[in-house]
């Protein structure tokens, strides 16, 4: 009895994460098409254009209201998603990359290589990740490239000791301590061998690390280090709605949902990736 209690369960639970993962799926689906279809089609108006009074409430012109100069939030909020979402994948694009190569050599190779590797790493990691954001910020100037280097610098420690812990698993297996006795090049035992065994833990932190990227986009934007006007990002619109909270709550609070409901769906996709690339790291129904 007791077993099949738990194997109804953990049915139950399942199902539960396949609703949460497909919710998910559509909310981050949503975001994309709507903002492509923002772009594309100037569904809303132009993100720049004057439409109305300042500050005015939802209603039949503007769908979420103007902002101080009178500009219609809708087509800024869809300009805004389209910023912080491209900023953010791109940077967790060059993260992967960079992560993967590093981790994978740090994994096969160990030694004083992979402690050089992860110890740079753990100096990076030590910085929290807005202060380390800002540094950036410091000597890059305000702007997009110093987003896009910031989310970098904050995702590459984790994920590559992710990958390194990975890698340094599939190195110590039988198949691989074969391709070195046969003469296999280590070059070719990295890219065929342990490459496509780590590429499971690599989509896990890669999208836990583009959670993290929307967040450091977002904070830095929020500072004024970030994008910068005329253009528009979540963190920005968020910064400048700030100003208004209680005069016009809809500028801060249209960006946040959208910020946060981002974040929680990338999150459940993580979650999903994990369990089913990392089993064994899934907990215990009993």
């Amino acid at each position: 009895m007791k077993a099949t209690a738990v194997r109804v369960r953990r049915a139950l639970a399942m199902r539960s994460g396949d609703g949460l993962l497909r919710g998910a799926v559509w909310v981050l689906l949503a975001l994309v098409l709507a903002t492509l279809l923002g772009q594309l089609t100037g569904a809303g108006g132009r993100p720049d254009a004057i439409v109305g009074p300042r500050l005015q409430p939802p209603g039949s012109g503007w769908l979420l209201g103007t902002d101080n100069l009178g500009r219609s939030l809708l087509p800024r909020l869809l300009q805004g998603i389209g910023t912080t979402l491209l900023l953010s994948t791109l940077a967790v694009a060059c993260t992967a990359v960079i992560s993967t190569a590093l981790g994978v050599v740090a994994g096969y190779r160990g030694g004083r290589t992979a402690e050089l590797i992860l110890r740079i790493g753990d100096v990076l990691y030590s910085f929290p990740a807005i202060v380390l954001a800002v540094l950036v910020a410091a000597v890059l100037g305000p702007g997009r490239t110093t987003a896009l280097a910031a989310i970098v610098l904050v995702t590459v420690p984790l994920m590559t000791r992710m990958v390194g812990v990975a890698a340094r698993a599939v190195a110590r297996r039988e198949f691989v301590t074969a391709a070195r006795i046969s003469g296999v090049r280590a070059p070719t035992i990295m890219l065929r061998h342990i490459l496509p065994n780590v590429a499971g833990t690599v989509a896990v932190q890669g999208t836990y690390a583009l959670s993290v990227g929307i967040l450091v986009e977002g904070g830095l934007s929020f500072l004024g280090y970030g994008v910068q006007l005329p253009d528009a990002s979540l963190g920005l619109l968020i910064q400048e709605g700030g100003l208004y909270m209680v005069g016009a709550p809809w500028l801060i609070v249209a960006p946040g949902v959208v910020l946060v409901a981002a974040i929680m769906a990338i999150n459940l996709v993580g979650d999903s990736l994990r369990d089913r690339f990392e089993p064994r790291e899934t907990r215990s129904l009993v």
